[in-house]
């Protein structure tokens, strides 16, 4: 099968405590390296509230997991995702070429140095 990059985003229940929330997390990376997925980023978007309510809810902690695997890797995380009851909401999408190029340049810190750079040439003038 071939290999794709793909981006999931998840969201935690914010009744558990910063320990619980790490733990979850490393589940879901562990069911990734259990399938032979390679997980390139893992960033943590913190606590914030969500757009509407759900499960009487209006905050939790957002995850965002990068990671390249063969397509059935999806199923696989997202059955996991269903089976456990701290996550809230979670999204999957596949990355085309364009995509990973821009969240290896967001990574990278460049977005923000061509920003700058902007910035202080319109200063200058």
């Amino acid at each position: 099968m071939e290999v794709r990059n793909y981006e999931t985003v998840f969201i935690v229940t914010p009744v558990l405590n910063e320990s619980q929330v790490q733990e979850t997390v490393e589940k879901f990376t562990q069911v990734l390296k259990e399938n032979s997925a390679a997980i390139v980023s893992t960033e943590v978007w913190g606590l914030r509230k969500l757009a509407y309510p759900i499960q009487k809810k209006t905050t939790g902690y957002y995850f965002c997991l990068s990671f390249t695997g063969e397509g059935n890797i999806v199923d696989v995380l997202e059955l996991a995702f269903r089976r456990d009851e701290r996550i809230i909401r979670f999204l999957t999408t596949v990355l085309d070429k364009h995509a990973v190029e821009y969240n290896n340049r967001r990574r990278n810190g460049e977005m923000n140095q061509q920003k700058a750079a902007k910035e202080t040439e319109a200063v200058a003038q």
